[in-house]
């Protein structure tokens, strides 16, 4: 096996000016396709945001996960790959601006426990009124973000100023806070779905349903942090640091994290179909007709069990031409397992899809692009200084 002399300088990587404009063009394409939704049907509008809102900002915090992660089990294989999930982080500030917004003027057109009608003339609706209401919702959604941007300043701060300083303590003092944030994580994005997916039926409850979209947020996260290292390698930038053994173990992670989808997926459906109580079941029913029918089977093809299949052999998780279009495939039917999440509570007898949807979701694809492209163009794409990288760039499997 080849060996590689250990990085001593930092190494900045510059997004061409093509990606940097498309990413500009695609904000610019969000904004117009979401201001001329508003001016159409405003429910329609916000339900596009909500979708491709969850998506991207799940994303940002699944970036701080992995992160975290690597530092609570003192991971060395990682170290040259992990930057690129702290990059994902740098989308968290405009997620937060985006889910203050929606919260401030698009909640009201999605949530029915935000019209006093409504609740009025529904017992349920007045049951959980103490949680459910417009306040309380706000005040949880600052909470959530001041918390996951406070951790990922802190955490990614430390990996970065240990590339000017060299301070070994900076990585021990990440264990304590990552262990924190990994407690935090637990509650406040299992919290994060429930309030903006599965309120929208207040009468549907899963005590699984934070898990589920944990394990989207995930697998997601995997899928994207592939697609970035191959980006960054391609370059050139990181010839000998990242190599195909760190390709292979994300290929295994992201291998073990779709077969734990399906089994939280299946898990969720099972329960609910055994105890067949009505207030559970309805949700279900509602997305086994029809089209929503097609799409729930579309998640268990396209989401578990072609990759499943593409990532079963050794060479496929270091391979490349294998990688990239499953990692794509899976972020597609990620964005499709959120549309299947809230669509049918607005749309249950079809799905409703046009330039809208695909207008907005291409503008959050450029606010991630943007913010991505400025963490990577400001600092190195190689911890330079962390005291693990010389194992990481052996790293063999």
């Amino acid at each position: 096996m080849a060996t590689h002399a250990k990085p001593t300088e930092l190494v900045k990587f510059n997004v061409s000016p093509m990606v940097k404009g498309l990413s500009h063009l695609f904000v610019v394409v969000g904004v117009a396709a979401f201001a001329f939704g508003l001016t159409k049907d405003p429910q329609r509008a916000w339900t596009s945001y909500l979708t491709a809102f969850f998506f991207f900002a799940s994303l940002g915090i699944g970036g701080l996960f992995f992160t975290a992660i690597q530092h609570v089990t003192n991971a060395h294989w990682s170290v040259t790959v992990r930057r690129y999930a702290e990059a994902m982080t740098a989308f968290l500030p405009i997620a937060a601006i985006l889910g203050i917004i929606f919260v401030l003027f698009g909640a009201e057109h999605l949530y029915q426990w935000l019209n006093p009608d409504l609740v009025a003339s529904d017992v349920l609706l007045q049951k959980k009124v103490a949680y459910l209401n417009k306040n309380f919702f706000t005040i949880r959604m600052v909470v959530f973000f001041a918390l996951w941007l406070w951790f990922a300043k802190v955490i990614v701060s430390r990996s970065l100023n240990q590339d000017q300083s060299g301070d070994e303590k900076l990585t021990l003092k990440n264990v304590g806070s990552s262990v924190r944030f990994l407690l935090v994580f637990a509650i406040t994005y299992s919290l994060f779905g429930v309030d903006l997916l599965m309120s929208l039926d207040p009468h549907w409850y899963s005590t699984m349903f934070g898990v589920y979209c944990f394990a989207g947020l995930f697998q997601s996260t995997l899928a994207a942090l592939i697609l970035i290292t191959l980006w960054i390698k391609k370059s050139g930038k990181i010839d000998g640091v990242v190599n195909e053994n760190h390709l292979h173990d994300l290929g295994k992670f992201l291998f073990a994290f779709t077969i734990f989808y399906a089994y939280i997926g299946f898990s969720q459906f099972m329960l609910i179909w055994y105890a067949n109580i009505p207030e559970e079941t309805l949700y279900f029913v509602h997305r086994s007709h029809g089209v929503w029918f097609a799409i729930s089977m579309s998640l268990l093809a396209l989401k578990f069990l072609v990759p499943f299949l593409a990532l079963m052999t050794r060479g496929s998780k270091r391979n490349p031409k294998v990688l990239v279009p499953v990692a794509l495939l899976i972020l597609v039917m990620q964005y499709v397992d959120n549309y299947w999440l809230v669509y049918p509570n607005f749309n249950e007898g079809h799905a409703a899809f046009s330039l809208t949807e695909v207008g907005v979701f291409l503008g959050f694809l450029g606010l991630f692009v943007v913010a991505l492209s400025y963490f990577l163009g400001r600092f190195s794409v190689v911890p330079v200084k962390d005291p693990r990288l010389e194992e990481s760039l052996h790293h063999h499997i």
